[in-house]
């Protein structure tokens, strides 16, 4: 994949760069700004978008503003949020505006080279990588319930994988349930909240979007 890093930390940035190098990737700008990730964007049409949450000039959300801005302007472009905190207000947006190609992950929980590299793939290709505890900050920020309170704490942890992205045969695997157990408790989240059927899929989305408060 063609991909763009806005990061400020140096070593970081070359750390990021020469990682995504070995595993096959091309690193078509590395900037340390919002600004200059903007235009690099506007000017590689990148197949990602790495970008951290706090960068110059104030250190506060530039990043992850810029990335709220890349989604609204270019939303086929995949992005990961790749930080040490949590914006839980633009978090919230990215999630809100879609999912597909998007990820939000926390620096210093990424265990494992192979994980942040396959998560890397993941979202590339327009899959949804969400750090656990994003989507918990995320939850704790939203009071709203619209139903939520109806629904068993099963149910809740059903609903909280699938805001973290889970596929029903994930979450089966997760709670060591069998995905028609997983499928029954979906369809009774979507009844508790009110989502009829429809044609377009929507309901996991609307859902997802219930749960985070979006």
């Amino acid at each position: 994949m063609r991909i763009v890093i806005a990061e400020d930390s140096v070593l970081l940035r070359v750390g990021l760069e020469r990682l995504l190098a070995d595993a096959g990737h091309d690193v078509v700008a590395a900037v340390d700004e919002p600004t200059a990730l903007l235009a690099a964007v506007d000017r590689m049409d990148p197949d990602l978008v790495i970008v951290d949450v706090r960068m110059p000039p104030t250190f506060t959300d530039e990043g992850v503003r810029a990335a709220v801005l890349i989604r609204s302007q270019n939303p086929r472009i995949p992005v990961l949020v790749l930080s040490q905190y949590v914006e839980e207000r633009y978090a919230a947006e990215l999630i809100a505006a879609d999912s597909a190609g998007l990820g939000y992950l926390l620096k210093d929980r990424v265990a494992e080279v192979g994980e942040f590299l396959h998560a890397v793939d993941l979202i590339g290709q327009g899959g949804t990588a969400l750090d656990p505890e994003v989507v918990a900050q995320i939850v704790v920020r939203s009071r709203r319930t619209d139903g939520l309170d109806t629904l068993t704490p099963r149910e809740r942890t059903v609903l909280q994988l699938m805001a973290e992205g889970r596929s029903n045969s994930a979450i089966a695997a997760e709670l060591v349930v069998t995905p028609g157990s997983v499928e029954k408790h979906i369809s009774s989240i979507f009844t508790k909240l009110g989502l009829p059927a429809e044609d377009t899929g929507n309901r996991r989305v609307l859902a997802v979007l219930r749960y985070l408060g979006a």
